[in-house]
Protein backbone atom coordinates (compact mmCIF):
# COMPACT_ATOMS: atom_id res chain seq x y z
CA UNK A 1 0.00 0.00 0.00
CA UNK A 2 1.28 3.82 -0.66
CA UNK A 3 -0.09 6.83 -1.81
CA UNK A 4 2.49 9.13 -3.98
CA UNK A 5 1.24 12.40 -4.91
CA UNK A 6 2.84 15.21 -6.47
CA UNK A 7 1.06 17.79 -7.89
CA UNK A 8 0.51 21.64 -8.26
CA UNK A 9 -2.78 23.60 -8.03
CA UNK A 10 -3.45 27.39 -8.26
CA UNK A 11 -6.33 28.99 -7.44
CA UNK A 12 -6.48 32.66 -7.44
CA UNK A 13 -3.42 34.01 -5.34
CA UNK A 14 -3.23 30.83 -3.75
CA UNK A 15 -0.59 27.90 -4.74
CA UNK A 16 -0.68 24.27 -3.74
CA UNK A 17 2.88 22.21 -4.47
CA UNK A 18 2.59 19.02 -2.47
CA UNK A 19 5.03 16.18 -2.63
CA UNK A 20 4.19 13.54 -0.38
CA UNK A 21 4.07 9.79 0.62
CA UNK A 22 2.59 7.51 2.98
CA UNK A 23 1.99 4.22 3.71
CA UNK A 24 0.08 4.41 7.02
CA UNK A 25 -2.55 6.41 9.16
CA UNK A 26 -0.65 10.27 8.12
CA UNK A 27 -2.35 13.43 9.81
CA UNK A 28 -2.65 16.67 7.67
CA UNK A 29 -1.64 19.01 10.36
CA UNK A 30 -1.94 22.56 9.61
CA UNK A 31 -4.09 26.22 9.82
CA UNK A 32 -7.40 27.04 8.28
CA UNK A 33 -6.73 28.13 4.41
CA UNK A 34 -3.61 26.18 4.14
CA UNK A 35 -4.49 23.81 1.45
CA UNK A 36 -5.07 20.44 3.73
CA UNK A 37 -8.99 19.96 2.10
CA UNK A 38 -7.91 21.22 -0.83
CA UNK A 39 -5.38 18.05 -0.98
CA UNK A 40 -7.82 15.66 -0.05
CA UNK A 41 -10.18 17.08 -3.10
CA UNK A 42 -7.31 16.79 -5.67
CA UNK A 43 -6.73 13.34 -4.34
CA UNK A 44 -10.50 12.24 -4.51
CA UNK A 45 -10.52 13.33 -8.15
CA UNK A 46 -13.24 16.42 -6.75
CA UNK A 47 -10.64 19.08 -8.05
CA UNK A 48 -8.01 18.52 -10.91
CA UNK A 49 -4.72 19.43 -9.86
CA UNK A 50 -2.83 21.60 -12.58
CA UNK A 51 0.44 19.34 -13.24
CA UNK A 52 2.07 16.69 -11.67
CA UNK A 53 0.81 13.38 -10.04
CA UNK A 54 -1.21 11.02 -8.17
CA UNK A 55 -0.39 6.83 -7.59
CA UNK A 56 -2.48 4.64 -5.65
CA UNK A 57 -0.57 1.31 -4.64
CA UNK A 58 0.58 1.51 -8.34
CA UNK A 59 -2.31 2.59 -10.08
CA UNK A 60 -2.24 5.81 -11.26
CA UNK A 61 -5.46 8.17 -10.88
CA UNK A 62 -4.33 11.28 -12.37
CA UNK A 63 -0.96 11.89 -14.33
CA UNK A 64 -0.72 15.63 -16.64
CA UNK A 65 2.10 14.41 -18.89
CA UNK A 66 -0.20 10.98 -19.38
CA UNK A 67 -3.31 12.84 -19.82
CA UNK A 68 -4.84 10.30 -16.97
CA UNK A 69 -7.66 12.09 -14.90
CA UNK A 70 -10.13 9.07 -13.47
CA UNK A 71 -13.42 9.92 -12.40
CA UNK A 72 -14.13 9.93 -9.01
CA UNK A 73 -15.74 6.87 -8.88
CA UNK A 74 -13.20 5.25 -10.57
CA UNK A 75 -10.36 6.14 -7.86
CA UNK A 76 -11.55 3.76 -5.09
CA UNK A 77 -11.31 6.85 -2.54
CA UNK A 78 -13.66 6.97 0.48
CA UNK A 79 -14.45 10.86 1.38
CA UNK A 80 -15.80 11.67 4.74
CA UNK A 81 -16.87 15.23 4.66
CA UNK A 82 -16.77 17.61 7.19
CA UNK A 83 -20.66 17.70 7.57
CA UNK A 84 -20.86 13.95 6.79
CA UNK A 85 -22.95 14.87 3.57
CA UNK A 86 -25.56 12.26 4.25
CA UNK A 87 -28.77 12.44 2.17
CA UNK A 88 -31.51 13.92 4.40
CA UNK A 89 -34.35 11.97 2.77
CA UNK A 90 -32.82 8.47 3.76
CA UNK A 91 -32.70 6.19 6.43
CA UNK A 92 -29.70 4.97 7.80
CA UNK A 93 -30.33 1.47 6.28
CA UNK A 94 -30.82 3.39 2.58
CA UNK A 95 -27.58 5.63 3.36
CA UNK A 96 -25.41 2.53 3.77
CA UNK A 97 -27.14 0.74 0.87
CA UNK A 98 -25.47 3.53 -1.15
CA UNK A 99 -22.20 2.75 -0.75
CA UNK A 100 -23.35 -0.65 -2.63
CA UNK A 101 -24.84 0.19 -5.15
CA UNK A 102 -22.38 -1.55 -7.61
CA UNK A 103 -22.69 -5.24 -5.73
CA UNK A 104 -25.31 -7.33 -7.73
CA UNK A 105 -25.26 -9.89 -5.19
CA UNK A 106 -28.06 -9.36 -2.87
CA UNK A 107 -27.11 -11.70 -0.23
CA UNK A 108 -23.30 -10.23 -0.40
CA UNK A 109 -24.79 -6.94 -0.34
CA UNK A 110 -27.13 -7.46 2.23
CA UNK A 111 -23.98 -9.52 4.60
CA UNK A 112 -21.69 -6.64 3.98
CA UNK A 113 -24.27 -4.48 5.56
CA UNK A 114 -25.22 -6.39 8.71
CA UNK A 115 -21.31 -6.97 8.80
CA UNK A 116 -20.78 -3.01 8.56
CA UNK A 117 -23.96 -2.17 11.02
CA UNK A 118 -22.57 -3.91 13.85
CA UNK A 119 -19.03 -3.35 13.44
CA UNK A 120 -20.32 0.66 13.76
CA UNK A 121 -23.12 -0.02 16.66
CA UNK A 122 -25.76 0.94 14.34
CA UNK A 123 -28.44 -1.84 15.68
CA UNK A 124 -31.83 -0.37 16.15
CA UNK A 125 -31.32 2.94 13.99
CA UNK A 126 -31.13 1.51 10.56
CA UNK A 127 -35.08 3.40 9.78
CA UNK A 128 -34.03 6.25 10.90
CA UNK A 129 -33.33 9.24 9.00
CA UNK A 130 -29.91 12.03 9.42
CA UNK A 131 -31.77 14.80 11.37
CA UNK A 132 -32.98 12.00 13.93
CA UNK A 133 -29.01 11.38 14.66
CA UNK A 134 -26.61 12.70 17.09
CA UNK A 135 -23.35 13.84 15.58
CA UNK A 136 -21.60 10.80 16.36
CA UNK A 137 -24.06 8.32 14.67
CA UNK A 138 -24.10 10.71 11.50
CA UNK A 139 -20.41 10.32 11.68
CA UNK A 140 -20.38 6.98 12.27
CA UNK A 141 -23.32 6.23 9.51
CA UNK A 142 -21.20 8.02 6.75
CA UNK A 143 -18.42 5.90 7.95
CA UNK A 144 -20.16 3.03 7.43
CA UNK A 145 -21.72 4.04 3.76
CA UNK A 146 -17.53 4.46 3.37
CA UNK A 147 -16.19 1.00 4.15
CA UNK A 148 -19.27 -1.17 2.52
CA UNK A 149 -17.17 0.69 -0.49
CA UNK A 150 -13.97 -1.46 0.21
CA UNK A 151 -12.00 1.68 -1.12
CA UNK A 152 -8.52 1.87 -1.00
CA UNK A 153 -7.72 4.42 0.84
CA UNK A 154 -9.89 6.62 3.20
CA UNK A 155 -10.00 11.02 3.48
CA UNK A 156 -10.87 11.92 6.39
CA UNK A 157 -11.98 16.18 6.14
CA UNK A 158 -11.73 17.36 9.86
CA UNK A 159 -13.99 14.72 10.82
CA UNK A 160 -14.88 15.68 14.02
CA UNK A 161 -14.96 19.43 13.98
CA UNK A 162 -18.60 19.07 14.22
CA UNK A 163 -18.77 17.66 17.36
CA UNK A 164 -18.56 18.44 21.60
CA UNK A 165 -15.71 18.01 23.26
CA UNK A 166 -16.93 15.04 25.33
CA UNK A 167 -18.55 13.04 21.83
CA UNK A 168 -15.06 14.15 20.33
CA UNK A 169 -12.77 12.39 22.89
CA UNK A 170 -14.97 9.21 22.08
CA UNK A 171 -15.41 8.94 18.96
CA UNK A 172 -11.35 9.98 18.35
CA UNK A 173 -11.14 6.26 20.19
CA UNK A 174 -13.64 4.64 18.24
CA UNK A 175 -12.56 6.29 15.09
CA UNK A 176 -8.51 4.93 15.63
CA UNK A 177 -9.91 1.35 16.44
CA UNK A 178 -11.87 1.30 12.92
CA UNK A 179 -8.92 2.79 10.94
CA UNK A 180 -6.45 0.20 12.46
CA UNK A 181 -8.69 -2.49 11.08
CA UNK A 182 -9.04 -0.58 8.16
CA UNK A 183 -6.86 -2.18 4.99
CA UNK A 184 -6.32 0.82 3.30
CA UNK A 185 -4.33 3.63 3.75
CA UNK A 186 -6.00 6.98 5.65
CA UNK A 187 -5.43 10.52 5.43
CA UNK A 188 -6.82 12.39 8.21
CA UNK A 189 -6.97 16.15 7.46
CA UNK A 190 -6.98 18.58 11.25
CA UNK A 191 -5.97 21.72 12.63
CA UNK A 192 -5.89 20.20 16.01
CA UNK A 193 -2.88 19.20 17.23
CA UNK A 194 -4.20 16.97 19.57
CA UNK A 195 -6.26 15.00 17.40
CA UNK A 196 -3.71 14.40 14.84
CA UNK A 197 -1.17 13.26 17.80
CA UNK A 198 -3.90 10.66 19.11
CA UNK A 199 -5.43 9.32 15.19
CA UNK A 200 -2.42 8.92 13.38
CA UNK A 201 0.91 7.26 12.87
CA UNK A 202 2.49 10.07 10.81
CA UNK A 203 1.27 13.53 10.10
CA UNK A 204 2.64 16.05 7.77
CA UNK A 205 2.79 19.74 8.58
CA UNK A 206 1.20 21.92 5.52
CA UNK A 207 1.62 25.42 5.55
CA UNK A 208 1.00 28.22 2.42
CA UNK A 209 0.29 25.01 0.22
CA UNK A 210 3.20 22.82 1.09
CA UNK A 211 4.66 20.24 3.42
CA UNK A 212 7.07 21.81 5.41
CA UNK A 213 7.66 18.26 7.03
CA UNK A 214 6.84 14.89 7.43
CA UNK A 215 7.69 12.41 10.27
CA UNK A 216 5.92 9.92 12.82
CA UNK A 217 4.27 11.53 15.32
CA UNK A 218 6.00 11.24 18.23
CA UNK A 219 9.41 11.91 16.52
CA UNK A 220 7.67 15.52 15.04
CA UNK A 221 6.46 16.45 18.44
CA UNK A 222 9.69 15.71 20.46
CA UNK A 223 11.98 17.09 17.56
CA UNK A 224 9.86 19.77 15.93
CA UNK A 225 12.89 21.27 14.06
CA UNK A 226 11.34 24.56 13.07
CA UNK A 227 9.23 27.65 14.31
CA UNK A 228 6.25 26.72 12.41
CA UNK A 229 6.31 23.13 13.45
CA UNK A 230 7.34 23.77 16.85
CA UNK A 231 4.06 26.30 17.04
CA UNK A 232 1.92 23.96 15.48
CA UNK A 233 2.45 21.24 17.89
CA UNK A 234 1.63 23.69 20.99
CA UNK A 235 4.76 25.15 21.57
CA UNK A 236 3.76 28.34 23.97
CA UNK A 237 7.56 29.48 24.47
CA UNK A 238 9.36 30.32 21.46
CA UNK A 239 12.36 32.94 21.54
CA UNK A 240 15.17 33.82 18.68
CA UNK A 241 18.27 32.10 20.11
CA UNK A 242 22.04 31.48 19.46
CA UNK A 243 24.63 29.01 19.63
CA UNK A 244 27.38 29.52 22.67
CA UNK A 245 28.94 26.05 22.30
CA UNK A 246 28.51 22.60 21.33
CA UNK A 247 26.04 22.16 24.03
CA UNK A 248 24.71 25.68 25.45
CA UNK A 249 22.34 28.41 23.73
CA UNK A 250 21.92 31.77 24.59
CA UNK A 251 18.29 33.24 24.80
CA UNK A 252 18.67 37.07 24.67
CA UNK A 253 15.33 37.90 25.10
CA UNK A 254 15.26 35.97 28.45
CA UNK A 255 19.03 37.11 29.26
CA UNK A 256 19.51 33.19 30.43
CA UNK A 257 21.69 30.43 28.97
CA UNK A 258 20.62 27.02 28.69
CA UNK A 259 22.28 23.61 28.90
CA UNK A 260 21.10 21.33 25.72
CA UNK A 261 21.01 17.35 25.67
CA UNK A 262 21.44 17.76 22.05
CA UNK A 263 24.40 18.82 19.95
CA UNK A 264 23.73 22.57 18.88
CA UNK A 265 24.41 23.18 15.09
CA UNK A 266 25.56 25.82 13.06
CA UNK A 267 22.01 28.06 11.87
CA UNK A 268 20.17 27.77 15.39
CA UNK A 269 17.43 30.08 14.76
CA UNK A 270 15.22 29.86 17.98
CA UNK A 271 14.72 27.92 20.93
CA UNK A 272 11.36 26.18 21.96
CA UNK A 273 10.25 24.83 25.23
CA UNK A 274 6.92 23.49 25.78
CA UNK A 275 4.66 25.38 28.89
CA UNK A 276 4.59 21.23 31.17
CA UNK A 277 8.19 21.18 30.97
CA UNK A 278 9.37 23.42 33.75
CA UNK A 279 10.32 21.97 36.71
CA UNK A 280 10.18 24.09 40.11
CA UNK A 281 12.23 21.04 41.34
CA UNK A 282 15.21 20.90 38.55
CA UNK A 283 18.31 22.29 39.47
CA UNK A 284 19.31 22.16 35.58
CA UNK A 285 19.13 25.18 33.77
CA UNK A 286 17.48 26.78 36.62
CA UNK A 287 17.18 30.35 36.87
CA UNK A 288 14.99 32.82 38.46
CA UNK A 289 11.37 34.23 37.75
CA UNK A 290 9.21 36.69 38.77
CA UNK A 291 5.50 35.53 38.53
CA UNK A 292 3.01 38.07 36.83
CA UNK A 293 -0.17 36.07 36.52
CA UNK A 294 -2.45 32.71 36.83
CA UNK A 295 -5.00 31.68 34.08
CA UNK A 296 -7.25 29.01 35.65
CA UNK A 297 -8.35 26.35 34.17
CA UNK A 298 -10.81 23.10 35.34
CA UNK A 299 -8.23 20.88 36.16
CA UNK A 300 -4.92 23.01 35.56
CA UNK A 301 -3.25 26.55 36.27
CA UNK A 302 -1.62 28.10 33.25
CA UNK A 303 1.60 30.59 35.46
CA UNK A 304 2.49 33.14 32.93
CA UNK A 305 6.38 34.75 34.24
CA UNK A 306 9.15 36.32 33.67
CA UNK A 307 12.91 35.76 33.88
CA UNK A 308 14.63 37.81 36.10
CA UNK A 309 16.81 39.58 33.46
CA UNK A 310 14.14 39.02 31.04
CA UNK A 311 13.78 42.07 27.89
CA UNK A 312 10.83 44.19 29.13
CA UNK A 313 9.68 44.13 25.54
CA UNK A 314 9.58 40.05 24.92
CA UNK A 315 6.12 38.42 25.76
CA UNK A 316 5.57 36.28 29.04
CA UNK A 317 6.79 32.89 29.46
CA UNK A 318 4.03 30.05 30.05
CA UNK A 319 4.25 27.29 32.94
CA UNK A 320 1.48 24.74 32.64
CA UNK A 321 1.17 22.55 35.62
CA UNK A 322 -1.69 20.67 38.00
CA UNK A 323 -3.73 23.06 40.01
CA UNK A 324 -2.72 21.36 43.91
CA UNK A 325 0.80 22.34 42.02
CA UNK A 326 0.58 25.90 42.06
CA UNK A 327 3.59 28.22 43.37
CA UNK A 328 2.74 31.10 46.54
CA UNK A 329 5.55 32.86 45.79
CA UNK A 330 5.96 35.13 43.84
CA UNK A 331 9.49 34.96 42.80
CA UNK A 332 11.26 31.74 42.48
CA UNK A 333 13.68 29.58 40.53
CA UNK A 334 12.27 26.97 38.02
CA UNK A 335 14.59 24.80 36.07
CA UNK A 336 14.01 22.94 32.55
CA UNK A 337 16.03 19.39 31.87
CA UNK A 338 18.64 19.74 28.80
CA UNK A 339 16.88 17.06 26.47
CA UNK A 340 13.54 19.31 26.93
CA UNK A 341 14.88 21.89 25.18
CA UNK A 342 13.41 22.55 21.39
CA UNK A 343 16.43 23.44 19.02
CA UNK A 344 14.75 25.59 15.96
CA UNK A 345 17.31 25.96 12.89
CA UNK A 346 13.94 27.21 10.88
Amino acid sequence: MSLIVKIKKRLGSFFLDIDLETDEITGILGASGCGKSMLLKCIAGVVTPDEGSIILNGRTLFDSDRKINLKPQERRVGYLFQNYALFPNMTVRQNILCGLHREKDRARREKVYQETLNMLQLNGLEEHYPQQLSGGQQQRTALARILVSQPDIMLLDEPFSALDANLRDKLLIEMKEILSRFKGISIAVTHNRDEAYKLCSRIAMIENGKIITAAPTKELFSNPGSVACASMTGCKNIEAAVKADEHHIDVPAWGIRLETAEPVRDGLKAVGIRAHYFNQNSRLNSNEIVIEGLFEEPFETTVLFRFRNQDAQSPSVWWRLPKDRVPREHELSIGIAPVNILLLYR
